[in-house]
């Protein structure tokens, strides 16, 4: 996946590796010129003329060198901070568009909190990685082989000083390592639990707030909190030691390479010049050993949650969604709705919430759906315009198996308004777009008519261009689910679902609402989810629900005769009205 992604940058790759291989070759090239300059030095059978000749050369070469490499780095910097920016905005965008094709099962199964995160804090992770990866660890490597190479030329007969300070550098990195790993998975999870308490208690300031829940809901949040605390410091403790580690073993190697070459450096004048040159030559290698295994040391541990990330958008990205619509041309469907012996689980229920459900309705028709909290009304609403499929049977819309039926086509017949009316910032005009993208004044006019949303619509001075906050927190529910209504019916679908879609609309806007549906939408099969059987009671033919079967259809009149469940809601809710 992350391959791929880079692969599309080959130019910003080639540049970001070219001046890396600058950087490291300045690094390597250095101490050379330093021995140099010591050996230079330390000639006592040159003249001061001579001396500073020639160390002069050498410094200018040094500058030169120093110059080259902080040009490098510089654009070294520049690549990889645009190839990072470039790959993360790639994945961010792939992996919207790729939730953008969940059904709405595969949402429910990651869950919106969890999807947010990875967009995020996970593209985040990534980023860093990849800035990291161009920038220091594939520099590692090449700075840590050159410099163990150049190191053993420079002195060979410690070479084995450094073999032993890398042993003990990488075991201590890898103890370090393994220490840390753990803890890593967990920085995830947690941000998922922290950044749900977090949305649900920014959403729901209101309900904390009248319920006097503020004190438990920070020790909610500070539990979790806590426990990410927790985990951030067995990270800090552990690197906070191996840093000195570090340090100890490579100041330990430079003590015993110096009291090595010490013991031998009174041999004679030419021994002891060479010697001088070489041991500091070989000091500053075997820093840059240390520095490489170092970073390597901190950047694997960059690299252990950006390769938790890597695999937590690849899981995303990878998944079949479960739901498939094939890829036939548009057609015009008639507005019949039909079920034949649908059964619908929701994952891990052990009960079907529907069971054995067969009905008709004919184009046209006004169809009511009434039962018990449960019964399963709002699942079978959304069987129709395939918000799921149906675990048994099948689901037709104008007499085609919905699975045979393109997406564009569903979109074209089938509009829903639900009971929450979900609207998104932006402007009231933006929000009926969603329903018909070319619509115009005239549609945004006749739909807001038939939804009684243009009685407040137009004492806005801005009407359609009127800004809807976040949430729609400027609008009334009985707004909000006018403006949801209009959206629905903008597109004049042959088939239009309310799932209590009027539930917040007082009892005269609900009549007006029900007045202009018989009006205007007479050839629009519509299918009311309701509560109330006030809303229904005019329809052609009502379904009535009791824990997930089909009990009785009929109009109003024959299931007040004919069906007890029915008559019990009817007789409940007109004693209500009459007290």
């Amino acid at each position: 996946m992350l391959l791929k992604a880079i692969g599309k940058y080959k130019l910003l790759v080639t540049a970001a590796l070219l001046t890396m291989l600058l950087q490291v070759g300045a690094a390597l090239w250095q101490p050379s010129f330093m021995k140099n300059i010591l050996s230079v030095m330390a000639d006592m059978s040159l003249s001061t003329d001579s001396k500073i000749n020639q160390v002069s050369g050498y410094g200018v070469a040094l500058i030169v060198i120093a110059v080259v490499g902080l040009i490098g780095s510089v654009l070294n910097t520049i690549t990889a901070a645009k190839l990072a920016q470039s790959v993360s905005a790639d994945l961010r965008e792939q992996t919207f568009r790729k939730i953008q094709q969940f059904s709405y099962e595969d949402v429910e199964k990651y869950k919106a909190d969890n999807l947010v995160v990875r967009m995020t804090n996970d593209i985040t992770q990534i980023q860093t990685l990849l800035m990291m990866t161009f920038q220091i660890l594939i520099r590692v490597p090449l700075l840590f082989i050159g410099a163990f190479i150049l190191s053993i030329i420079t002195m060979p007969q410690l070479w084995w000083i450094i073999v032993v300070m890398v042993v003990l550098i990488v075991l201590v990195t890898g103890l370090s390592m393994r220490n840390m790993g753990p803890h890593f998975g967990a920085f995830q999870r947690l941000m998922d639990k922290i950044n749900s308490i977090a949305k649900d208690n920014l959403r729901g300031a209101r309900v904390v707030k009248s319920f006097v829940q503020e004190d438990s809901q920070a020790a909610k949040f500070d539990k979790e909190s806590d426990e990410l605390l927790g985990h951030n410091l067995a990270v800090g403790y552990t690197f906070s030691t191996m840093i000195p580690a570090f340090t100890v073993i490579s100041q330990l190697a430079i003590f015993v390479a110096i009291w090595l070459v010490s013991t031998n450096i009174t041999q004679s004048a030419s021994f002891a010049q060479d010697q001088l040159g070489g041991i500091m030559t070989f000091i500053q290698y075997m820093m840059q050993i240390m520095f490489a295994i170092i970073m390597g040391g901190m950047v694997s541990m960059f690299a252990s949650r950006g390769m938790i990330s890597i695999g937590r958008i690849s899981e995303v990205l990878n998944t079949e969604t479960s739901m498939h619509y094939v890829t036939t041309d548009a057609e015009d469907l008639a507005g019949s709705v039909e079920f034949d012996h649908v059964s619908f689980s929701y994952p891990n229920d052990a009960e079907p919430t529907l069971k054995d459900i067969s009905f008709k309705i004919q184009p046209g028709q006004m169809v009511g759906v009434v039962g018990a909290t449960g019964a399963g009304k709002s699942t079978l609403a959304q069987l129709i315009p395939r918000l799921f499929d149906p675990t048994e049977g099948t689901v037709k819309i104008g007499g085609k198996d919905l699975k045979q039926v393109s997406q564009l086509t569903l979109k074209q017949t089938v509009s829903i308004v639900l009971q929450k009316a979900i609207l998104f910032s932006g402007t009231i005009a933006g929000n009926l777009k969603q329903g018909k993208q070319n619509a115009s004044d005239e549609d945004m006019d006749r739909a807001a008519t038939i939804a009684q949303a243009a009685e407040f619509i137009d004492r806005l001075p801005e009407r359609y261009d009127a800004q809807v906050e976040e949430r729609a927190n400027n609008f009334s529910g009985g707004q909000k689910q006018r403006l949801s209504i209009t959206r629905g019916v903008i597109k004049q679908p042959k088939v239009l679902i309310l799932d209590d879609a009027t539930s917040a609309l007082d009892a005269r806007s609900e009549k007006l609402v029900q007045d202009a549906f018989n009006r205007e939408l007479k050839g629009t099969t519509t299918v009311i989810i309701a509560q109330k059987i006030s809303s229904v009671v005019h329809a052609d033919t009502i379904l009535v629900l009791d824990e997930g079967k089909l009990v009785a259809q009929g109009n109003h009149h024959e299931l007040v005769e004919n069906s007890p469940v029915y008559r019990k809601i009817y007789d409940t809710q007109k004693a209500q009205e009459d007290e």
